[in-house]
């Protein structure tokens, strides 16, 4: 039947544009024509008979098709907001004028705090009587907020890699692919965008790797973002950190960890422990009552709505719902089990202000909680000390206030001897190179939540 898929040799033809006469050098029906000589993985040559001529004719046993064996997907990045890089920096507002910087208004029960305080009197917020001194030490005293300037500096993520003058040659005639530069560049291509994402979910523990002197030219990681001094002080007692509490000398928590944006957060070490100090840095982490072996909680949808809810009154709205598929089939299974069901939602990508159309092709269905979009990555760390039935960790992400800050957008650059200038790359051959110019940013950590330390039944 015409126009139907019958076959894997019609699926072949409608995903990879094979029609009519042109064939398909993937598959071959019966009567393979031999190869030039014995195979690697056979002791002679598999044609005998009279089919043991034709092993001296031209073939293309192999194909041109290379085929992929990788799953390169790259959630994590093409899942955060891309923006123009226009400035290095931005402020934030760390503290109310009165009332503190936490989710909600503090004030003090014992009528103590006056104004200004970080939890002032209950009947020192504002009203005043009538006719009201001004100024200090008067009925109403000048108070400020205070403001904080982060900044940022753009990363530069390259690949380079080459062809020779033989190489691209051969691979033009025998039994060769084609135009061999157009396939690698696409698979470095594919390349150049997965190692991206990978940076974005970089595990937090790795910026106190022994050997990883050069891991902060990378993007900032989410995992680094979403976190908070109080789980780097659990890290550090865990031993989930290269520098950490078995040291024995009370070292510092390295500054690669506490480091961000141009600030840090506060950890201090005493009597060879950690102790994080919240501040404005910090975002919504759940992750039990530590990392020690045996600390790991089962996951479970109170655990998911509490987070959805702490974000929420912090003023956050989670946009997206970031984990592993380990972690997926586990929340499908906790809803099944209560007869509920992840719903579906068609999400419509953008892209500089230009929307796809509903119900095309270049929207895409993706399973929800709450209305909240789940984006599974083959990438996501799990973070713990429990060996067994760990579950990937979960980011539930704001981001209307957490972008990629993009300087240069990927580019890719080439030269050599096909383009008449062999001594420019110094080879007789051709060099390419992806390269990338960005950042992660954030300019409000408290609408940013994790949950980690988690594992299933």
């Amino acid at each position: 039947m015409t126009g139907y898929i019958n076959t894997v040799k019609d699926l072949e033809a409608a995903t990879y544009g094979y029609a009519g006469a042109q064939g398909n050098a993937l598959l071959k029906a019966a009567g393979v024509v031999g190869g030039f000589g014995t195979p690697h993985d056979a002791a002679s040559n598999p044609f005998s008979g009279a089919a043991s001529g034709l092993g001296d004719l031209y073939n293309v046993l192999y194909g041109q098709k290379v085929w992929s064996m990788l799953n390169q997907e790259v959630n994590p990045l093409a899942m955060l907001a891309k923006r123009p890089y226009t400035s290095s920096g931005w402020r934030v507002l760390k503290n109310r004028a009165q009332g503190g910087s936490g989710s909600a208004f503090s004030v003090d029960p014992n009528g103590s705090g006056v104004e200004g305080a970080d939890s002032v009197r209950a009947d020192k917020i504002g009203g005043v009587g009538e006719n009201a001194t001004l100024g200090t030490g008067n009925d109403i005293p000048p108070i400020a907020p205070q403001y904080e300037k982060l900044y940022v500096s753009p990363k530069t993520v390259a690949h380079l890699f080459e062809f020779s003058e033989l190489g691209m040659e051969l691979a033009a005639i025998d039994d060769g692919v084609g135009d061999i530069r157009a396939i690698v560049r696409e698979d470095m291509g594919k390349l150049h965008a997965e190692v991206q994402s990978k940076m974005l979910v970089m595990p937090l523990e790795l910026y106190d790797g022994a050997n990883l002197t050069d891991i902060e030219r990378n993007y900032t990681s989410l995992m680094k973002i979403v976190s908070s001094a109080a789980e780097i002080a659990a890290m550090y007692n865990a031993n989930l950190l290269t520098t950490g509490a078995n040291n024995g000398d009370n070292s510092a928590v390295i500054g690669e960890v506490v480091r961000l944006f141009g600030t840090s957060r506060t950890v201090g070490v005493s009597s060879n422990a950690a102790t994080g100090t919240a501040s404005f840095l910090d975002a919504e982490v759940d992750f039990g009552a530590g990392y020690a072996a045996g600390d790991a909680r089962v996951l479970t949808l109170t655990m998911l709505n509490d987070m959805i809810r702490r974000i929420r009154q912090n003023g956050g709205n989670p946009k997206v719902m970031l984990t592993g598929y380990d972690t997926v089939q586990h929340l499908a299974d906790l809803l099944q089990s209560q007869e509920r069901f992840m719903d579906r939602k068609e999400i419509v990508p953008s892209h500089n202000g230009v929307r796809g159309v509903k119900g095309a092709e270049v929207g895409f269905r993706v399973a929800t909680y709450y209305d909240i979009p789940i984006i599974p990555t083959k990438d996501m760390p799990s973070t713990g000390g429990n060996t067994t039935n760990e579950l990937s960790d979960i980011l539930l992400l704001d981001t209307d206030h957490l972008w990629l800050s993009v300087m240069k957008p990927t580019q890719y650059f080439e030269d050599g001897i096909t383009s008449g200038n062999p001594f420019g790359v110094g080879k007789l051959g051709n060099q390419g190179m992806y390269r990338t110019m960005a950042e992660t940013g954030c300019s409000f950590f408290k609408g940013q939540g994790k949950i980690t330390n988690i594992k299933s039944a």
